[in-house]
């Protein structure tokens, strides 16, 4: 059984048509699969013209777990629109029989993609995208011109905890010298009281991560100021940032954020040089072998 549809014509029988394919699917998917039309392409289901919509291609394009009405749902708005796209692109070609420029244009793209996919293949077996740690930092030494902070970034801990937590003062002491045994008080205070938690003495934070968990009301870079406790509440929680450290907007950027674009960075150039080398190599023995012939 295909539904066949030669124009959209009436939007009342092409909507008969979708939902008899909406029913032809269901009888597919419970298996009962007596009157399914089929080729080594798999089984139709809407046929324009030489086009056809296969049971497979429409469950490949299916979201995973989609049941009941928002699968008929989709299984009506996926024919609809497949529908209308093959009827446009039969009537282009109709009206476009002069098809010189894009057969030129199509195989100037399939050239460029294969290219491209060849080079990205060589490219991986001589590289591997590895970029040593000893690059990573010669180039973050020899370019920090170009890796400065756009905001402040800080170093210190984090802490959110109910409005009737107890012992608030105590951990307001150990806050002011998070070191030794009180940043040892502090992580036991956070495992029996924190609904939030965050101690990152040794790497840094941008503010702007802060904004979203707490109610700074300021981000400025002077409300950020080394060994400066900052609390806040609002009607359910109490928010502590202490800040040990202080990188202010305009300096050096931290080698933790700027390692993964500096990565990028050189995989790129080694890319570029891997592949101008073996184009030269490539004509050098073309030459070498008489393959090119100038006229």
């Amino acid at each position: 059984m295909i539904i066949a549809v030669s124009s959209f014509g009436n939007c009342f029988f092409m909507r008969i048509y979708v939902i008899a394919a909406v029913i032809l699917f269901s009888l597919m998917w419970t298996g009962c699969h007596s009157s399914e039309m089929k080729n080594p392409d798999g089984t139709w289901l809407v046929r324009i013209g030489n086009s056809y919509l296969t049971h497979e291609e429409l469950m490949s394009a299916m979201p995973v777990g989609m049941r009941g009405a928002d699968s008929v749902r989709f299984v009506e708005e996926y024919m609809r629109s497949w529908s209308e796209d093959v009827l446009l692109y039969q009537q282009a070609e109709q009206n476009l029989p002069d098809d010189k420029e894009i057969n030129e244009r199509v195989e100037a793209y399939r050239r460029a993609l294969t290219v491209h996919s060849y080079e990205e293949k060589l490219v991986e077996q001589e590289l591997g995208g590895q970029v040593t740690e000893e690059e990573v930092q010669e180039y973050y030494r020899s370019h920090s011109s170009e890796f400065m902070a756009s905001e402040p970034y800080i170093r210190g801990i984090f802490m959110k905890v109910p409005l009737n937590a107890l012992s608030i003062r105590t951990l307001r002491g150990w806050l002011k010298n998070a070191t030794g045994k009180n940043l040892d008080h502090i992580e036991k205070y956070s495992i029996s009281h924190a609904v939030g938690y965050e101690c990152f003495l040794w790497s840094w934070h941008p503010v702007s991560d802060f904004s979203p968990r707490m109610p700074l009301g300021k981000t400025d870079a002077d409300y950020f100021q080394p060994h400066k406790n900052i609390e806040v509440t609002d009607s359910l929680f109490r928010y502590f940032l202490y800040v040990e450290e202080v990188l202010p907007a305009g300096g050096k950027l931290p080698l933790e954020y700027a390692e993964d674009e500096i990565r990028e960075i050189l995989i790129n150039l080694k890319r570029a040089e891997y592949i101008s080398r073996m184009k030269t190599d490539l004509y050098r023995q073309a030459l070498e072998d008489n393959k090119i012939m100038y006229y």
